[in-house]
C-alpha cells in the first residue's frame, strides 16, 4: 500500500528504476500456494519480512493490495512511458492473475467480487481498515481498489495494442463500469450521505463510522461526482498520518482545491506527528507537483499537461527538472493565469496547457490562439491549447494577452 501510494510522489522525485524494482518485487511475490497473495514487506535480499510472513498458511496481507499495486503500475506507465510497465514478464503476468486468478480464488459466492472468510483470519484481510469494528467480508475500499485496477489495465492494454488485448480492454472496462455503478448504487447509504463500510459475513451493510472507508474509494476514483459532493461535505479527516496523507489528492481530484491546499499545508507542517512516515513526504511532493502545479504526463496521448491549481494567496510557483515521460521540464506558474514551461530534455514534444474556466481564446507567447473546452470528471470547465515544444525551447500560455 504505502509504495503504490508513493509511487507518483517518487516518479516526480526521478525515482523511477527504485519504483520500478519494487513493483517487480511485490508482482513476482504473488502465488498459488497463499491463494495468489504476495508478500506485504520484503526486504533487501527479496526475502518476506518475518513480522508479517511466517509461512504460506500464515502471514498478513491486505486484499485491497494487489489491485492498489496494478493501479499504481498503470499511473506510472502514464507517468514515464517506459514500456517496462506494459511488457515486464513478471509484471504482466500480476496484472492477469490478479484480475483473474485472484478474484476466482476469493469470490466465494461468484458475484465478481471478493470476499473473505472470518476462518481467513489476517491471511487476506477484506480491506485496508485494520481498526475497531466487526470483521467484514467485503470492504468498500476493495470493489473501490479493484475497480481502479479494472480501469488502469483497459489503459494498458490500449497502450500495447497486442492481439487479443482489444477484446480483453472491452472485458476490463465493462467490468470497472459495472463495479462503479453497482458501488454508487447499492453502497450507498442515503440516510447517512456516505458509503456503507463494508460488508459482512452474513450479506447484510456495515455502516460504522469510518472515515478511511469514504477517503479509499474517492482515490480510487469510483465515487460518482453526484455522490462526492455530498461525501466531501461530510468527510472527516483519518485517524493517522498515513490516512490523512490521501486528503490532499482527493480534495484536489473532485474540484475542492481551497481544501486541498489546506490539506497540503498540514503534511509539510513541522508540527505533524510523524511527518517524517515516509508515505508522507512523498506524497506531499507528489501534491505540490501533480496536482498544485498540475504537471500531467500521459504516455497514452503522448503529451504532457499542466494546469495551476495555486490559490490566491500564492502568487507563483516554479519546479526545475521535473521528470516526465523519457525526459524533464521546468514549470512557472503565475497564479492561475499564466504557465511557462521549458522542455529540458526528452523527445517528448507536445504540451497542454490547461486553465480552469471557459476561455474563447487563450494567448502563446503574447498572441490569441483559439481554444479547446471539456470538462472535468467533476464537472469544470476547462480551456486548452496544445503546443510542440523544442527541446530547450520555453513557450508561454496565458488567459490574458500583454
Amino acid at each position: 500500500r504505502d509504495v503504490s501510494h508513493q509511487a507518483e510522489g517518487a516518479l516526480a522525485l526521478g525515482l523511477h528504476d527504485h519504483t520500478l524494482n519494487m513493483m517487480r518485487k511485490f508482482a513476482a511475490s504473488i502465488a498459488a500456494a497463499r491463494d495468489w497473495c504476495g508478500y506485504w514487506e520484503i526486504d533487501r535480499y527479496d526475502r518476506p519480512a518475518p513480522v508479517d510472513y511466517r509461512s504460506d498458511e500464515d502471514f498478513w496481507y491486505n486484499l485491497p493490495a494487489n489491485f492498489d499495486v496494478l493501479q499504481a503500475s498503470g499511473r506510472a506507465w502514464e507517468w514515464t512511458g517506459d514500456t517496462a510497465w506494459l511488457y515486464d514478464p513478471s509484471l504482466t503476468e500480476f496484472y492477469r492473475r490478479s484480475l483473474g486468478d485472484y478474484v476466482q480464488r476469493w469470490d466465494v459466492n461468484r458475484d465478481g467480487i471478493m470476499e473473505s472468510p472470518e476462518s481467513a483470519g489476517i491471511r487476506g484481510i477484506p480491506t485496508y481498515w485494520e481498526g475497531d469494528g466487526p470483521r467484514a467480508a467485503t470492504g468498500g475500499d476493495l470493489v473501490a481498489a479493484q475497480y481502479a485496477a479494472n480501469r488502469a489495465y483497459a489503459g494498458m492494454l490500449a497502450a500495447r495494442g497486442a492481439p487479443g488485448d482489444a477484446e480483453d480492454l472491452v472485458r476490463f472496462e465493462n467490468e470497472a463500469n459495472r463495479l462503479r455503478g453497482l458501488y454508487n448504487v447499492r453502497w450507498w447509504n442515503d440516510e447517512l450521505g456516505r458509503f456503507q463500510t463494508s460488508v459482512l459475513p452474513d450479506g447484510s451493510f456495515d455502516a460504522t463510522p469510518v472515515p478511511a472507508m469514504q477517503i479509499f474509494p474517492l482515490y480510487f476514483g469510483i465515487v460518482e461526482p453526484e455522490r462526492a459532493t455530498e461525501l466531501l461535505d461530510g468527510l472527516e479527516t483519518g485517524v493517522n498520518v498515513e490516512e490523512n496523507s490521501y486528503l490532499a489528492e482527493v480534495h484536489y481530484r473532485y474540484g475542492r482545491d481551497s481544501a486541498a491546499f489546506e490539506f497540503l499545508l498540514a503534511q509539510m507542517d513541522p508540527g505533524l506527528d510523524r511527518r517524517e512516515y515516509p508515505e508522507n513526504p512523498f506524497t506531499a511532493v507528489g501534491g505540490v507537483v501533480r496536482w498544485l502545479a498540475g504537471v500531467r504526463p500521459l504516455a497514452s496521448e503522448s503529451l504532457v499537461e499542466t494546469r495551476s491549481r495555486l490559490p490566491g494567496g500564492v502568487e507563483w510557483l516554479e519546479l526545475s527538472n521535473v521528470p516526465v515521460l523519457d525526459g524533464s521540464l521546468r514549470v512557472r506558474q503565475e497564479g492561475r493565469s499564466s504557465t511557462l514551461v521549458t522542455r529540458d530534455s526528452g523527445t517528448w514534444s507536445r504540451w497542454r496547457a490547461v486553465f480552469a474556466g471557459q476561455h474563447d481564446s487563450l494567448f502563446v507567447d503574447g498572441q490569441a490562439i483559439a481554444a479547446s473546452h471539456r470538462r472535468t470528471p467533476a464537472g469544470e470547465s476547462e480551456s486548452f491549447v496544445v503546443l510542440n515544444l523544442q527541446e530547450g525551447e520555453a513557450r508561454t500560455v496565458a488567459v490574458s494577452g500583454p
